[in-house]
């Protein structure tokens, strides 16, 4: 059995076998419980995604999958319902994201840290804005993703965990305390960063970011979110930009090691490794706008490296991480000698 190969037919089947029973007696005749995250759609109806994914299964390879070897969620029911070109929607909305969080927060924040009710204008505003965000789905979205209900709850969460708080904490989660205390500890920045995000998605320059395609951001680190976490990456991927700073580092006579650790790709490698080196974007994402990145702004550095500095936060600089490296040669035998690298800048023009 290929488990989530199903196909239209099989479908079909297990929704014509979920009409003549009845959802009832068809949950109960495979052992399913009513969905919970998602929900297919067919011609008009609806039925328990789950379920429906589970018995296509007889149809396609002689049995039922049981309910507890796979999940209703994105990853297996509603993506194998999708492939086949059904229509899913979702139960109920997604979990609240870091960077729909910090705008909250952010909102509490101007607010004396106190909550706002549903009908304030600026809940109303922020509503409005958090629906342009592409972190969440369609799919993953009901009738009351967002609303300005939701969103007046969020702030009260988060008001109601303040240090200073007196009264009984309403229901937030673990996230919504990190946040805050990032906006506690620093607050400059952090209105910095829910001011980028702002801009961001009002101008349309976060709204059209592909999340889906940034898999290995969750090994980064950036209490400042998904979305400007994402925008610096595509700069750092940015082929031209990188071309142009090898170029200007070359023509001043300089070598493409890594401003870190000193390793050079050419040197261990030969001709394979010949004019590679990953770029760094320098500029905290707390500062980086919408401003045209300068070949200053990148700095050259190996993968393991760039994957060090992006793993914790707070992000330390390339030369902040080469004297950390330094420190661990003292201790570890097998760490190389770090070469001299001298990066120079680039010529005015050049950029």
């Amino acid at each position: 059995m290929r488990k989530g190969a199903i196909t239209r037919d099989a479908v079909l089947k297990a929704i014509a076998e979920y009409e003549k029973l009845g959802r009832s007696e068809f949950l109960a005749k495979y052992h399913f419980s009513e969905a919970r995250s998602y929900l297919l759609l067919h011609e008009g109806r609806e039925y328990d995604s789950k379920a429906i994914a589970g018995v296509a299964h007889k149809w396609d390879y002689g049995r039922a999958l049981l309910p507890e070897e796979f999940s209703g969620g994105k990853d297996h029911a509603a993506a194998w319902l999708k492939r086949a070109g059904f229509g899913v929607k979702s139960v109920k909305n997604p979990d609240w994201a870091r960077d729909e969080i910090i705008l909250a927060c952010h909102l509490v924040m101007t607010n004396g840290w106190k909550g706002l009710d549903a009908n304030d204008r600026r809940v109303v505003e922020l509503s409005g804005l958090l629906q342009l965000m592409p972190i969440h789905a369609e799919a993953d979205r009901n009738e009351k993703f967002r609303n300005p209900n939701g969103v007046a709850r969020k702030t009260f969460d988060i008001a109601t965990r303040h240090p200073e708080y007196q009264g009984k904490p309403t229901n937030g989660g673990a996230l919504d305390v990190e946040v805050l205390h990032e906006f506690l500890a620093r607050p400059a920045e952090m209105t910095e960063v829910a001011q980028l995000i702002r801009k961001g998605i009002t101008a349309g320059d976060l709204q059209t970011l592909s999340l889906g395609d940034e898999e290995d951001l969750d090994d980064y680190s950036a209490p400042e979110g998904r979305l400007l976490m994402s925008r610096h990456k595509r700069r750092e991927r940015n082929k031209g930009l990188r071309k142009k700073k090898i170029a200007a580092v070359i023509r001043q006579g300089g070598t493409l090691a890594c401003e870190a650790c000193g390793f050079d790709f050419e040197e261990v490698y030969g001709d394979r490794g010949s004019g590679y080196i990953e770029c760094h974007h320098v500029v905290p994402l707390h500062e980086a706008g919408e401003g045209r990145t300068k070949l200053r702004d990148l700095a050259l550095i190996c993968a393991n490296c760039h994957r060090m500095i992006h793993r914790c936060a707070p992000w330390p600089t390339p030369e902040g991480l080469g004297k950390l490296i330094e420190s661990r040669r003292d201790t570890v035998a097998h760490i190389p000698a770090q070469q001299n690298v001298e990066v120079a800048e680039p010529a005015p023009g050049q950029a």
